[in-house]
């Protein structure tokens, strides 16, 4: 459908605190008016707060919200040109299908006969025209949600907001309500913004996705953009499957993982410099093993998808998954084949831990709320200030403990991220601060976890 390309909707700076939790931070965000903008992250990412900020049911801590190119960032809900569809539809139980349909109408004191016509355009619009005397608990899932819809667009809004609507419902009517989600903004015009954490529904949907991590929006683009060209790693895992490995970029076109080089388009990341590498698993070229092959390994498990078989194959330390309409079984020693074009090469977020200290003196620092033991650090320098340095860790010098009371300093993985022949961790320590970990140990998200950092793993930054 045709779009404006002026905003309706604009996120200047905005930010939202509980208490000393940053919910949102600092989010700059501009949607076009027709445009069906969807809001993708992992629970907890922020997502729904930015959803509940627009619609007006919390107000930012900082920053100013624009709908139509007026301020709205104090502006009660209902005097928002905005209409909100919740996950748990949040139909009146004791009123019919029409009743709940005309409720804001009626509450308008809107005339009877222009109200009926509003009510009956909203039921052809999603499908429910012969349902507007049916008790809306006889109703299903799925016929549920169009109500809650039907209801959200008689209003005639500017924008409809969407809060995970279809969560709720089972796979084949969630796939149902996409494709008429899909339609009836095609025929609305109107602008949606959708809520989710379900990638394929984001991919499916969108015009827009805006991709959020930590209260931080991670990557705005359209789902190609998004899909192909991932801005860093957390997007690359979280959108579709992936390979992700640590990587050299050679130089321009030239990119080294796995013990081997290979040529790629990607250019402008300097030479020699730590990248990391995405391969999408159906960019595997795989093959009965023969000269042609750039890599060789073994399969170590086949699985069928339904539309493609996919395939664990192990490569020396690496294991790659690949999708294919071939099946070769386990146990087959296979070819595996990259084209320069299917190689993606992304810039590192972080080499190492990097964190803000204290030097208490020549052999011992405090950061992370702890105070460490270090190397030797000459300290004669009166000038320096060695209250404020900084401090590196490399992430394969961490170390995890199943038992809390073994660490120095305890935390929460909250991230994992496979890299071929590792885990990368996100580890949220109790002093609110992240602690990143390559290790060879399987944890799960949400494991509380002991944390060491032995001395001779810490580089004091004078």
């Amino acid at each position: 459908m045709q779009q404006d390309n002026k905003p309706i909707i604009e996120v200047k700076n905005v930010s939202k605190f509980f208490g000393e939790k940053t919910a949102l931070d600092n989010i700059n965000l501009s949607i076009r008016k027709g445009e069906f903008v969807t809001i993708l992250g992992p629970s907890g990412c922020g997502k729904t707060t930015l959803l509940r900020l627009i619609a007006g049911f919390q107000t930012a801590s900082e920053g100013e919200l624009y709908i139509g190119g007026k301020e709205i960032t104090q502006i009660p809900p209902h005097r928002r040109p905005v209409n909100t569809v919740f996950q748990k539809y949040a139909l009146f139980p004791h009123l019919n299908v029409y009743d709940n349909i005309a409720f804001g109408l009626k509450l308008k004191k809107m005339p009877k006969a222009e109200m009926e016509k509003k009510v009956k355009a909203a039921l052809k619009m999603v499908g429910m025209t012969d349902y507007e005397y049916r008790d809306v608990n006889s109703l299903s899932g799925g016929q549920q949600q169009r109500v809650a819809i039907a209801r959200a667009i008689v209003n005639e809004p500017e924008v409809l907001l969407l809060d995970e609507p279809l969560a709720a419902l089972d796979l084949k009517m969630r796939k149902d309500m996409q494709m008429e989600l899909k339609e009836m903004h095609r025929r609305l015009g109107i602008t949606f913004v959708y809520v989710t954490h379900d990638q394929e529904e984001a991919l499916t949907l969108s015009d827009t996705i805006v991709v959020m991590s930590e209260g931080k929006i991670q990557q705005i683009g359209t789902p190609t953009d998004i899909y192909n060209e991932p801005i860093n790693s957390f997007v690359a895992d979280f959108i579709g499957e992936s390979n992700i490995l640590n990587g050299t970029m050679v130089r321009d076109c030239l990119v080294r993982f796995c013990g081997q080089e290979f040529e790629c388009v990607d250019k402008g990341f300097g030479e020699n410099a730590p990248v990391d590498v995405v391969i999408r698993p159906e960019d595997l070229y795989i093959f009965p093993v023969s000269d042609a092959a750039q890599l060789r390994g073994i399969v170590q498990s086949c699985i069928f998808k339904g539309v493609h078989y996919e395939m664990a194959v192990a490569v020396g330390d690496y294991e790659f998954l690949v999708q294919d309409y071939h099946a070769f079984e386990a146990g087959s020693e296979v070819g595996l084949l990259i084209k320069p074009m299917d190689i993606h090469i992304m810039q590192k977020e972080r080499v190492c831990n990097t964190f803000e200290a204290s030097m208490m003196d020549e052999t011992h620092v405090e950061f992370l709320g702890c105070e460490f033991e270090c190397p030797r650090v000459d300290m004669s320098d009166s000038s320096r200030d060695w209250k404020n340095v900084k401090v590196e860790v490399d992430f394969d010098k961490v170390i995890l403990q199943d038992n809390e009371e073994d660490g120095m300093l305890t935390g929460e993985v909250k991230f994992i991220l496979y890299k071929g022949n590792h885990y990368h961790l996100t580890v949220f320590s109790d002093w609110d601060e992240n602690v990143f970990v390559d290790t060879n140990d399987v944890w799960d998200d949400g494991d509380r976890v002991g944390i060491t950092i032995p001395a001779e793993a810490i580089r004091v930054i004078c």
